[in-house]
């Protein structure tokens, strides 16, 4: 029986990584290729369907009817050969999870909880993926995750993980120069703290304070927490962060800016495809997960 002519399948990885991180330059960076080699995987594949798969603009590649009606087709079936590459990998006696972890919370949360998970599961390896976008790349190159944001994709099998509150943060030598409560006047002269994706959790604690027009100096973002408690320690401005990490940091260089209990707009989650639970290191992590209580 002749055997059916392939796709070049690192084309095929390329288009796909493209569609499902909404970006040809985070695609590129995760595939560790340049913007011209990965244009060129595309344009393969694009010679070998005969059709067009996206429309490119400088380096913007959107996709288009015929590129979307090829993914929604190629899609399903891509996952079903990952998961039957998986099911006949020789692991021996390692179980192997790809997660991916802000990086805080990997810090502060996880990492001191993690020798109890290897006490009780020794095979279970864990690779830590520390990088943006973990959520679009969940059921890619990673097989779950703990993401934060408001909500994720109904899509997912999740788990709320928590619930925030949002802090004012400052090195407590800038606390004692604003005041016990400083006025609309004084903080509109401050550089505000943020991480670069979280910006509602100012708009809710300008609101709290009862300052929502307030416009401060300048807004600094950020795409690390770690760094942006740092900064806030050195007295470069106002972090606006979440209680837990304030309390989990237990760094006294730091204090809380304002005495007020403000509901942070975002939450950590718990994020997988549901066929993923099936998975025994999948699985495993979910369960410790929920009864550690991290």
């Amino acid at each position: 029986m002749p055997v059916r002519r392939l796709p070049p399948l690192r084309a095929l990885e390329a288009f796909v990584r493209v569609v499902r991180l909404g970006s040809a330059k985070a695609a590129a960076n995760e595939l560790a290729l340049s913007p011209s080699a990965l244009s060129r995987r595309v344009a393969a594949l694009e010679d070998f369907t005969g059709k067009r798969l996206f429309t490119r603009q400088h380096q913007a590649m959107k996709l288009t009817d015929e590129g979307q009606a090829f993914y929604n087709a190629i899609g399903p079936k891509l996952e079903e050969l990952a998961e039957a590459v998986e099911a006949q990998i020789d692991r021996g006696q390692v179980l192997r999870l790809h997660l991916g972890v802000p990086s805080l919370f990997g810090g502060q949360r996880l990492f001191p909880r993690l020798p109890e998970l290897r006490k009780l599961h020794p095979r279970l390896h864990i690779d830590i993926d520390t990088a943006t976008h973990s959520e679009d790349r969940v059921g890619d190159t990673l097989d779950a995750a703990i993401v934060l944001t408001k909500e994720p994709d109904p899509a997912f099998y999740r788990v709320q993980l928590d619930h925030n509150k949002v802090y004012g943060i400052v090195s407590k030598e800038l606390a004692e120069e604003l005041g016990g409560v400083p006025d609309k006047e004084t903080l509109s002269k401050q550089t505000f703290l943020i991480h670069q994706d979280l910006p509602d959790s100012l708009d809710a604690w300008k609101k709290a304070i009862g300052m929502p027009d307030l416009e401060p100096a300048s807004v600094d973002k950020f795409d690390s927490g770690q760094l942006v408690l740092e900064a806030a320690a050195q007295g470069l401005g106002i972090a606006i962060m979440h209680d837990d990490h304030f309390r989990r940091a237990h760094d006294g260089r730091l204090a809380r800016l304002f005495d007020i209990d403000i509901e942070s707009p975002y939450r950590y989650w718990f994020i997988c495809k549901p066929k993923a639970l099936e998975t025994r290191p999948v699985r495993i992590f979910h369960e410790w997960l929920l009864q550690a209580g991290l």
